[in-house]
């Protein structure tokens, strides 16, 4: 029987592609619904019936019982009808059973070819089915193709896309390598399912994280919010529910046994594992890791932060490009402003000292120094009366000692010029004034 043969052959197809004995029913329903709308023309007055169990396929036609028959796919004369049931009458419906066979091998050959189709549709829905309910699942997967602006890995029937955006910059990949990926998203399409996976989502990282350390994927510790720029740097901050357990240490592992094999799946990123705290100041401080900061301001209004740093860690403090505080703003919530002592204070002031500047006169630098002046500083920051007071030093040996300074050092221009100027009114205060000290010199 045709019908026993064609059931058998689909069967025999649908055991290779894993296709159950009721969808396989259901398909082989559709294309005897088919192959009747190519032959007759419509569907309306058909019904076929698939019995997988005993093997055959039953299709049967309605007409309506007339004396005339004006259409043969809808109506029957009188003399058939009573031929098979002799109680029908006009106008009674006549039930007119269809051999498959009568199809022929052409048919059957169309029916082959729609019966692929189906298959490649039932395969496409089942993946799709099976991905769908698998999103922010990681998976293992074979790259069989690299695009430019993509790549495909292929796990059994399914092929997964990894476009660039998703890919972790750093990374090269070759054909044939495994890779591991989480599934971001799954779309249906015209011509399959899009299945979309990601290494440079978020979602990876903690996916990852859950997998290594089973305190996280018991709820004893939280991931409070976690901040990543792909194969560079990510911050994460975490919580601890039971006092007994370091949330950073759990994380970390034994000599860094977890946090090792996340970094190593990551090729390297630089993960920093913050504690959390109630107290912003700190939690700040604290995200800014590798950098230290001397003192953290919050401005709870704006929800900003100002972190100040010694001037020579405030270039670790901001990152490379800015990275370390634009992280550390994110995971944090505050926007963190870094800024060092210097931009803060104002430049610190260096100590030149007198007896370390070559071409001084040494007697006035031995008689400011035994007065207590030894720095640059020091004598600029004393009064020009005050250093006239000094024994040995008379207006003119001041005017030619801060003449030689401003010629050796840069310095306050404005006070040493004020301290060389000389009274031209006052020439006899002048050189009494310079008389004393000349005799003392002497």
């Amino acid at each position: 029987m045709i019908s026993k043969i064609i059931i058998e052959s689909f069967i025999q197809l649908a055991k290779e592609k894993d296709i159950d004995r009721k969808e396989l029913a259901d398909i082989i329903k559709e294309i005897f619904e088919a192959l009747i709308q190519k032959k007759y023309g419509n569907v309306d007055n058909f019904d076929v019936i698939v019995n997988m169990d005993k093997g055959e396929i039953e299709i049967y036609q309605e007409k309506e019982v007339v004396e005339v028959v004006d259409d043969p796919d809808f109506e029957v004369d009188i003399e058939t009808a009573q031929a098979v049931a002799p109680d029908l009458e006009i106008g009674d419906p006549f039930i007119d059973v269809v051999d498959p066979a009568t199809f022929g091998r052409r048919l059957i050959t169309f029916a082959r070819h729609v019966m692929a189709q189906k298959i490649q549709e039932f395969e496409r829905d089942q993946i799709y089915r099976d991905y769908s309910k698998r999103v922010g699942e990681i998976v293992i997967g074979e790259i069989h193709q690299i695009r430019r602006d993509a790549l495909f890995v292929n796990i059994d029937k399914a092929e997964l896309k990894m476009p660039r955006d998703e890919q972790i910059y750093s990374e090269r990949y070759r054909r044939g390598d495994s890779i591991r990926a989480i599934i971001k998203e799954v779309r249906s399409e015209k011509r399959g399912p899009d299945i979309i996976i990601s290494r440079a989502d978020p979602t990876f990282l903690m996916k990852l994280f859950k997998n290594e350390v089973p305190e996280i994927e018991d709820g004893i510790i939280d991931v409070r919010t976690l901040s990543r720029e792909p194969g560079d740097r990510t911050k994460i901050i975490v919580e601890s529910h039971d006092k007994r357990i370091d949330a950073v240490g759990a994380c970390v592992g034994m000599k860094g046994s977890r946090i090792q094999v996340i970094v190593r799946e990551l090729n390297g990123e630089k993960i920093d594992i913050i504690n959390h705290t109630s107290e912003p100041q700190l939690l700040v401080s604290r995200a800014l890791s590798p950098a230290k900061p001397y003192s953290v301001q919050i401005d709870y209004e704006k929800h900003r932060a100002l972190a100040l740093f010694e001037d020579e860690d405030i270039s670790i403090a901001i990152g490379k490009n800015g990275q370390n505080v634009r992280l550390a703003s994110k995971v944090t919530g505050f926007e963190i402003d870094a800024k060092s002592r210097s931009e803060v204070e104002g430049p610190e002031e260096v100590e030149v000292y007198l007896e370390e500047i070559e071409g001084l006169p040494k007697r006035v630098v031995t008689i400011l120094a035994e007065n207590g002046i030894d720095t640059v500083n020091e004598v600029v920051n004393t009064k020009k009366e005050t250093l006239l007071d000094l024994k040995g030093l008379g207006e003119k040996t001041l005017e030619g000692f801060m003449a030689a300074l401003l010629e050796k050092v840069e310095v306050e221009v404005e006070v040493i010029e004020e301290l060389v100027e000389v009274d031209d009114s006052d020439d006899s205060n002048e050189s009494e004034a310079s008389d004393k000290p000349e005799k003392n010199e002497e």
